[in-house]
């Protein structure tokens, strides 16, 4: 019998917030940076592990970047220009300082569009926000980061941002813990990390 290939995901999701899951896809960033978002084909499949997209939305967006590579290459990149205006702008939030007016102005040209694209449509028990000519469009995940950056930006939960305490990771997340007091973007891996280094240096220290 053939044993079932168990595929792991390249991608976490330990923000508690689309936008900063998205900022989050690129590891160990001020140590030994990893790209996450090496192709359109990752953006698509980080879109679809997010639930942005279904299966067959997501096969179609790979299918249609074939036919229109170069505007999937332009994509990409301003995927890419948003996450890291977004990891600033957070970051800076995070940290208590204002963020710069360019990386502000990156997201206010997502956000442009995205509002561009919105339409009410009936949902099941009330009204929902969509997006108009969303099929064919190459960049149509980007509107949602960009309205989840925003919604996040004007909410309460703002004073919520924190940064990893890991200095290998400093990745984002909202702490929704009770106390407010959630220090690690994962204590499965940076916390346990961190816990271990620290006994790890006790133990030396008293050895």
């Amino acid at each position: 019998m053939a044993e079932t290939e168990i595929q792991t995901s390249l991608f976490e999701f330990t923000g508690n917030h689309l936008c900063l899951d998205f900022t989050n896809t690129v590891q160990d960033r001020y140590t030994s940076p990893r790209e996450l978002l090496n192709s359109y084909s990752d953006l698509v499949l980080w879109s679809q592990e997010a639930q942005l997209l279904t299966g067959d939305e997501a096969s179609r967006l790979r299918e249609e970047a074939k036919r229109r590579r170069k505007e999937a290459a332009v994509v990409l990149q301003r995927a890419i220009d948003l996450r890291e205006a977004l990891y600033r702008i957070f970051l800076a939030v995070a940290r208590g300082s204002s963020p710069e007016k360019s990386e502000l102005s990156t997201l206010n040209t997502e956000f442009s569009e995205a509002m561009r694209r919105a339409c009410i449509v009936p949902g099941k028990d009330s009204f929902i926000l969509d997006w108009t000519d969303k099929e064919k469009a190459l960049d149509r995940m980007l509107w949602t980061i960009a309205r989840s950056a925003a919604d996040l930006l004007t909410s309460e939960g703002l004073d919520d941002v924190r940064v990893c305490a890991a200095d290998d990771c400093r990745w984002l997340f909202l702490d929704t813990s009770k106390n407010h007091s959630r220090r690690w973007c994962d204590m499965k891996s940076c916390g346990n990390r961190a816990k271990a280094r620290k006994h790890y240096t006790q133990k030396k220290q008293t050895a």
